[in-house]
């Protein structure tokens, strides 16, 4: 089956078509290598997208956010893994863990387009729903997601988070989520931020951008939560009966989430 035509990918294959075109002058480097692999893998990543946008909407397929409007770009990473409800399966039973327990208080950190506080906030509706990214274009992309959900009213979206912004933990059951590219070294400290001591935490860790960072994590929370690391892997249930009909490779880049690195998150479940 071949993918679907779009014309804005027209443009984009011209664009990406000049840019490996330009990697790969001499002298030609393992490293340009990669990184030509890495701008066509995208490419057509976002082909994959195309193709499901035509076959199913945009609307979020499988998970716990199924049935989400998703009209908008990620503002980073794949679009179409969001699409099917491939992204992150790996937290899957810790976000349907979350939505059990009913929290009084979500703040979502690093929120980008807003995945989480949107697909959050139609599963939780008498969660307070903080969503927080120090990315204007990610801010819009969230508030502009809110809307298509109809939850305009329901996610308070905003810039940076501090340590002292913690305190709002104390109010109630609370949940930190954060993904903030190795920002989370620094912001995640019970000292700076004991407001955390309360909160359950579910931090993605990037030892590529903060080396250490995992470790110095769970040394610091090892006291007063209960620690579960979650490593990253695929997962295909998520993928449609019609995609049986792709090639390998547009099947793996359905699930590849442009990740670079090793990404682990911890789940820190307050005692």
């Amino acid at each position: 089956m071949a993918l679907m035509p779009n014309p804005p990918a027209l443009s984009l294959s011209e664009a990406v078509a000049d840019c490996v075109q330009s990697l790969l002058a001499p002298p030609v480097t393992s490293n340009t290598l990669n990184s030509a692999l890495r701008h066509l893998a995208k490419w057509r990543s976002e082909l994959v997208a195309n193709t499901v946008l035509v076959r199913s909407g945009a609307v979020v397929q499988s998970g716990p956010f199924k049935g989400m409007a998703y009209p908008v770009r990620a503002s980073e990473g794949s679009r179409v893994a969001r699409l099917l409800g491939a992204y992150e399966a790996v937290l899957h039973p810790v976000i349907e863990a979350i939505i059990a327990r009913a929290p009084d208080l979500v703040i979502d950190i690093g929120s980008a387009e807003g995945y989480y506080a949107v697909g959050l906030a139609r599963r939780l509706e008498r969660t307070r729903i903080l969503a927080r990214d120090a990315d204007d274009r990610a801010q819009a992309l969230c508030r502009s997601l809110a809307e298509a959900n109809g939850l305009a009213e329901r996610i308070e979206v905003g810039g940076l988070f501090g340590h002292s912004d913690f305190d709002i933990c104390a109010t109630g059951r609370a949940v930190v989520i954060c993904d903030i590219e190795g920002g989370e070294d620094a912001l995640l400290d019970p000292v700076a931020a004991p407001g955390l001591l309360q909160a359950d935490v579910l931090v993605e860790c990037h030892p590529g951008l903060a080396a250490g960072v995992t470790e110095r994590l769970m040394a610091r929370f090892a006291a007063t939560h209960r620690i579960t690391r979650i490593d990253r892997k695929l997962d295909d249930a998520t993928l449609p009966e019609w995609m049986q009909e792709l090639s390998d490779l547009d099947r793996l880049l359905a699930l590849w989430e442009w990740r670079s690195g090793p990404t682990p998150w911890l789940w820190m479940e307050a005692q």
